[in-house]
């Protein structure tokens, strides 16, 4: 029989691994077996649903989440005010009249005005770019609706169109603007999203229309045979409403005044679940700071969590919080975004503004050895190009900036459609993400020095 000495000697190896582990390795595989963060984007998908900014739906989201933080045990939980745009949908739709009658399937674009009662009904004029548009004339377009049939040349070129067109259109005379989804390929599925007047250009009605109708429209327009739609929206803007972000906090052990910022946007559009454009990101911060709670692994500088009130139709909450954080601005150290769905992450891309090279070229090199350890589910790469339009305010005073990056196969398949469903999200994508956010911020917060140094 062993005596005590003996028996410490012969089981100090079957000793657990983890007794080991780097912070680093404790969190991926934390992440990786984590449950609590699935199980609320199933209640934030499934019981909350889409949270268009200003509705019903964002308010409850704000409260649930803001007392969920206090009972995972985060601190300095708190929900400052946004005021956020208010903009409604109502009841809509899109006929094809002649040639032949057809449903169109459509969304009215965020911000836009909607039709006199009984709709519009018109004819189309379809386009390919804003040059073709130009081309054709007032005399060619007045009185119609202006179809862009634009090719898909990437989410940069393509929005341009769901942005501008109305108010390029409506220069010429058109009575309303029809604009193919900013998406790849189409399965005849609409994509909205935010459009904006120009100013002293009159306002027309303005919705998103699947790929596969405004290519149809485009080749009747080219065969020369005369297509008609009738357009009803009854979408209007009310007064601003009262929103908040959602902060909370792992307080840092010795640089406690120091923050690293990891975050996504809460808002989301009023049509799917808004489960990859944003839900998933927001849900993946958030469990990340949790397990940094739960594991007990507290970093020199504090991790705050923060979802924004406002991304889709207005910004205001990454400017609330840079106005929140006043002078204290200067003590962030480093802000993450993740606003690119939740596919597979693949690492991170970094920005800090108005660096000189050498200082960036130090901080990608310092980002590698702290994301080093994501080789393991193969998110460790690291770009230059990062951030996000959140944390864009606190980005322009030299804060560094990243963004999660993921594969993007199919992300703008879903963006801003009825499509953005939680079936869409692989839930070990998710857990990945989660790992990810977790091993990053978590290496900026523990870091000697800032990547800006």
């Amino acid at each position: 029989m062993l005596n005590r000495r003996e028996f410490i000697a012969a089981t100090a190896s079957l000793a657990p691994a983890s007794a080991a582990q780097t912070p680093a390795q404790r969190l991926i595989e934390a992440a990786l077996a984590d449950q609590s963060g699935w199980r609320r984007l199933e209640t934030l998908c499934y019981t909350i649903g889409h949270r268009l900014s200003g509705s019903p739906a964002m308010t409850r989201s704000i409260e649930w989440a803001a007392s969920e933080m206090r009972k995972d045990g985060l601190e300095n939980v708190a929900t400052p005010e946004v005021m956020v745009p208010h903009w409604v949908r109502g009841e809509e739709s899109a006929q094809l009249l002649a040639p032949w009658a057809s449903a169109l399937p459509a969304l009215g674009l965020g911000g836009s005005i909607g039709t006199p009662p009984g709709g519009i009904t018109a004819e189309t004029v379809a386009v390919e770019s804003f040059d073709e548009l130009d081309s054709l004339g007032e005399a060619n377009v007045r009185g119609k609706i202006v179809v862009y049939a634009v090719p898909w040349e990437g989410y940069g070129k393509t929005v341009a169109y769901r942005t501008n067109g109305a108010s390029r259109a409506a220069r010429l005379g058109a009575i309303a603007a029809l604009v193919r989804g900013a998406e790849p390929v189409g399965h005849r599925t609409p994509h909205t999203g935010m459009m904006r007047y120009q100013d002293g250009v009159p306002q027309i009605p303005a919705a998103g229309i699947s790929a596969e109708d405004a290519m149809m429209l485009l080749r009747l327009q080219r065969t020369g045979v005369p297509a008609r739609v009738r357009l009803v929206m009854n979408a209007k803007t009310l007064p601003d409403a009262q929103g908040a972000n959602v902060i909370a906090e792992w307080r840092g052990r010795e640089k406690s005044e120091e923050i690293v910022v990891l975050g996504g946007h809460f808002d989301s559009w009023d049509v799917g679940h808004g489960a990859h454009d944003d839900g998933a990101a927001c849900l993946a911060c958030w469990t990340a700071v949790k397990l940094m709670k739960d594991l007990g692994i507290r970093a020199r500088r504090t991790v705050r969590v923060v979802l924004f009130a406002n991304e889709e139709n207005g910004l205001r909450g990454g400017r609330a919080y840079r106005e929140w954080a006043g002078d204290a601005v200067k003590s962030h150290v480093a802000a993450i975004e993740m606003d690119g769905g939740c596919e597979k992450p693949s690492g991170f891309g970094l920005t800090i503004a108005n660096a000189a090279q050498p200082v960036h070229d130090r901080a990608l090199a310092a980002l590698k050895t702290i994301v080093a350890p994501l080789s393991s589910i193969n998110a460790n790469e690291i770009v230059s190009g990062g951030g996000g339009a959140d944390i864009g305010p606190i980005m322009r005073e030299g804060v560094p900036g990243l963004a999660l990056r993921t594969t993007g196969g199919r992300y703008f398949e879903w963006h801003h459609t009825p499509a953005d469903t939680l079936d869409k999200v692989d839930p070990r994508h998710f857990r990945e993400a989660v790992a990810a956010l977790a091993v990053a911020a978590h290496g900026l917060a523990e870091s000697e020095s800032r990547l800006s140094d």
